[in-house]
């Protein structure tokens, strides 16, 4: 009978204990007996084999011993990746703290965070541990992870980019973006004039210095400044609203021209030309013919949840779009950016895949590329006052051309003079994106390691000003209407 709160047994159960309860019971030190017997056994056997090849010769290493050697070596390096990344992450997840509790974007402090492990600060303390930490045979394992990383980062970027803000306020959005970076551009060409004798070399040309120097000048981070505007209550404000939806056609213009730079200096003259036809036919392919098929099939049945299949059909186009664009000549985040454009806004890959890959990417993934770009970075290089002099100019350029550029076209397009200085000021963060740029450059050899350090350094202080500058601008009345210009 079973008994009141008890579970009747299977049948099948039942019939297992019983021929557990037929086995016999043998006696704990024979089952003792024979194990310890087995386990001797086992290592007298062991010993007796070892004896009798010790006699035997085998072939010489040949390769092999280059193979063990490089497998070696790529252990060693495994290592201090792995070293770096936790260091970077801890340190990047304190300072970030930091930064956020006195009122800045949290991912400064990370990008600080990776600068400050390496050469500049503990290379320069402690030179001992940063060589332990980060030696250079770790640098191109570390740069790979943060390609991808960047990759990533920018087909976030492009899934988050909603082009019906540039439908809404199209004209207002055109005008005022185009002029954040029509102005700094020029001034950053203006500026190579004075500092292409000083900081390059003869085997860089002076156009494509220029253009890059111009770029460099231009970018505005659309997710940085979207972060400061959510935390302060000023997103769907229409201050808010107007500075998104600039920030947005300042990336698109900046990607652009990122990618008529990088063509010129990949190539000679006479191959540019292809290389714009080729970006061209792929720009051609992704909105008409791949953006149709993936809005269609985005909604259908077979899209209706994230699942692996759906992220490996996804995560496949990214690859193929960044290849694509790599292979042309234009560098893979394009390709990547774009994809994430294309998405529709509304499918359930644009609402849900951010929130999936947003941690990983920012918490596992960005710091690989905060502890490359601060091991490329050597503050140390500007040294003296000439140095700092330059680095000091180029901050002000920099301010100048994307502050004034914004207030001026601000103001004609009918802000008043309190608004347009706020979108100025927002308009002048850089962040991430500038550093992305940066790294290209420096990839390609357009800009040296000096220079490099001076345009982090511009995009630290532009960035670190956005918040206080704003603040001073609105007051504390930050969500407060736009006020219409009185000319």
């Amino acid at each position: 009978m079973v008994k009141n709160g008890d579970l009747p047994v299977p049948p099948e159960l039942t019939d297992d204990m019983s021929q557990a309860a037929a086995l016999p019971n043998s006696s704990p030190a024979k089952v003792f007996t024979f194990y310890a017997l087995s386990v001797i056994g086992a290592i007298g056997g062991f010993v007796l084999i070892c004896r009798y090849g010790q006699g035997l010769t085998a072939a010489a290493p040949a390769a092999g011993a280059a193979e063990a050697t490089l497998k070696a070596a790529q252990d060693h390096a495994l290592f201090h990746v792995l070293t770096a990344l936790v260091a970077v992450i801890v340190a990047g997840r304190l300072i970030g703290w930091l930064f956020k509790h006195i009122g800045q974007p949290a991912v400064i402090g990370e990008v600080v965070a990776g600068i400050l492990l390496g050469p500049s600060l503990l290379g320069w303390l402690y030179p001992d541990a940063y060589a332990a930490l980060l030696p250079p045979s770790v640098a191109p394992h570390l740069g790979v992870i943060a390609q991808i990383a960047v990759i990533l980062y920018m087909f976030l970027v492009g899934l988050e980019f909603d082009a019906a803000m540039l439908q809404k306020k199209g004209h207002v959005a055109v005008a005022i973006s185009h002029a954040s970076i029509i102005t700094p551009f020029l001034l950053g060409g203006g500026l190579a004039l004075w500092l292409y004798p000083r900081l390059s070399t003869s085997d860089v040309p002076f156009d494509v210095f220029a253009l890059f120097l111009g770029v460099s000048m231009s970018v505005t981070a659309f997710p940085v400044l979207a972060r400061i505007l959510t935390d302060r209550g000023m997103t769907k404000t229409p201050l808010g609203v107007v500075a998104l939806t600039c920030a947005a056609a300042d990336d698109v213009t900046a990607w652009c021209l990122l990618a008529f730079v990088v063509a010129v200096a990949q190539a000679q003259v006479s191959s540019v030309f292809g290389i714009f036809a080729l970006s061209l036919a792929y720009m051609a392919t992704m909105f008409f013919v791949v953006r149709p098929i993936l809005s269609r099939v985005a909604h259908s049945r077979y899209f209706g949840e994230l699942n692996q299949g759906v992220l490996a059909v996804i995560f496949v186009a990214l690859l193929v779009s960044a290849l694509t664009t790599e292979w042309i000549g234009v560098h893979a985040i394009f390709g990547a950016f774009v994809l994430g454009a294309i998405v529709p806004h509304d499918s359930v890959i644009a609402r849900e895949l951010p929130d999936k890959l947003q941690n990983i990417i920012a918490v596992l993934f960005l710091p690989a590329f905060f502890a490359f770009t601060g091991m490329r970075t050597r503050i140390g290089l500007v040294s003296g006052m000439e140095a700092w002099l330059i680095c000091g100019v180029i901050v002000l350029i920099a301010t100048l051309g994307k502050f004034g550029g914004t207030l001026t076209a601000a103001r004609v397009t009918g802000l008043g003079w309190r608004d347009s200085a706020a979108l100025g000021a927002l308009m002048n963060t850089r962040g991430l994106m500038e550093l992305i740029v940066l790294n290209i450059g420096l990839d390609l050899g357009v800009i040296s390691e000096k220079l490099f350090a001076m345009l982090v350094i511009m995009a630290l202080v532009t960035t670190l000003s956005t918040t206080p500058t704003l603040h001073y601008i609105m007051g504390r009345d930050l969500t407060k209407e736009p006020q219409p210009s009185t000319i």
